[in-house]
């Protein structure tokens, strides 16, 4: 799988620039702010329907214009086709000229692994940020994963309002089974694909782990959730529902799950050093490529936000080597010293990108 070229109107910084691209290695270098991250965030854009910066799709517009265009062309072992999202006062999706009414419907036509610099707050920060990796990682093999999730959420939503109508208005305390049986539905119909892609983590980066730091450390996860049984989770619900009315929202359900990381059997998001940090959240992305190829046959694209400057050479080289059959696309403040290098480099300055040779 990958790009062949992308097409950018009005995007961020980008007034209109076409970029054709190598099936290996894409370097774009260039200072801070002048629109590296945006060509990544586009693509990001095509694959997930979402950026991987912001929520809100408006701050994706160029300044003091109305509307943004993305487009892609891609192929894959079976297939090539075109993408084209158009940003404006709402977001439309098109697949080979046909507008999709789904997000579902986008996903899986481009898949790709992301690495940026906020990806070490996968471990650092709360739960929410583990959660996100695996809704990425299941929805882009998994269509209907996005499906079942967010209609857990709006079932989630429904139940919490109606906690607080209790609370504040007195209502009939029976009228919550009904949100009790479809969220305990959807909470384990999601709990299931989480389990599926957690023992498939598993699997993947015990090995990964022990390569990369030469099996000095050992790697476990725990996988945490309220949801592994759907009658013991209503039970559950129905056992704290007096204390969700006196609370007003939901405290106990799958947008709680969690996911523990154990080095050598201590938990690295409380005892793990920097450099162990950065060691298993590259165990994790490499797992996330491995998976995928396995799912469909075919490697990701890569994308490599401002993450290999800081490698040394040897362990750029090291890296580069063990997934070689994937494009990759890297962002730098310099030039990147690869040995035997094999695909473009492009000088990015105020939103224009010129080829320049190596």
């Amino acid at each position: 799988m990958y790009i062949k070229n992308i097409e950018l109107k009005n995007f961020r910084n980008y007034e209109n620039e076409k970029i054709n691209l190598e099936d290996n290695i894409n370097i774009f270098y260039g200072e801070n702010g002048e629109g590296k991250t945006n060509i990544l965030e586009a693509i990001f854009l095509c694959a997930i329907g979402k950026s991987f910066r912001t929520k809100k799709d408006k701050e994706l517009i160029k300044f003091n214009e109305e509307s943004s265009i993305i487009e892609i062309e891609y192929e894959k072992i079976d297939r090539s086709g075109k993408i084209r999202i158009v940003l404006g006062e709402k977001k439309e999706i098109y697949i080979n000229e046909i507008k999709v009414k789904r997000l579902s419907e986008l996903l899986g036509n481009i898949n790709v692994v992301l690495f940026s610099p906020d990806d070490i707050n996968i471990l650092k920060n709360g739960p929410q940020n583990r959660r996100k990796f695996l809704n990425i990682l299941i929805s882009q093999l998994r269509p209907k994963y996005l499906y079942v999730l967010n209609l857990y959420l709006k079932t989630l939503e429904q139940r919490n309002n109606y906690l607080r109508q209790i609370k504040f208005e007195n209502k009939d305390k029976k009228m919550i089974e009904i949100w009790n049986e479809k969220i305990a539905e959807y909470g384990y119909e999601v709990y299931k694909y989480r389990e599926e892609f957690i023992n498939k983590i598993i699997d993947k980066i015990n090995i990964i782990h022990s390569k990369i730091t030469d099996n000095k450390e050992q790697i476990k996860i725990k996988y945490i959730s309220d949801c592994n049984n759907k009658e013991k989770f209503l039970n559950i619900l129905q056992r704290e529902e007096e204390t969700d009315i006196l609370k007003g929202y939901t405290g106990k359900g799958i947008h709680r799950d969690e996911f523990l990381v154990y080095i050598n059997d201590n938990k690295v998001n409380v005892y793990g050093s920097q450099g162990q940090h950065r060691t298993v959240i590259l165990s994790l992305k490499l797992a996330e490529l491995e998976i995928i190829n396995d799912e469909i046959g075919e490697y990701p694209i890569l994308l490599l936000d401002d993450f290999m400057s800081e490698l040394d050479e040897k362990r750029r080289n090291n890296f580069l080597e063990n997934i070689e059959k994937t494009q990759i696309l890297i962002t730098c403040t310099d030039k990147l010293k690869i040995s035997e290098f094999k695909g473009k480099l492009y000088n990015v300055i105020k939103g224009k990108v010129e080829e320049k040779c190596d």
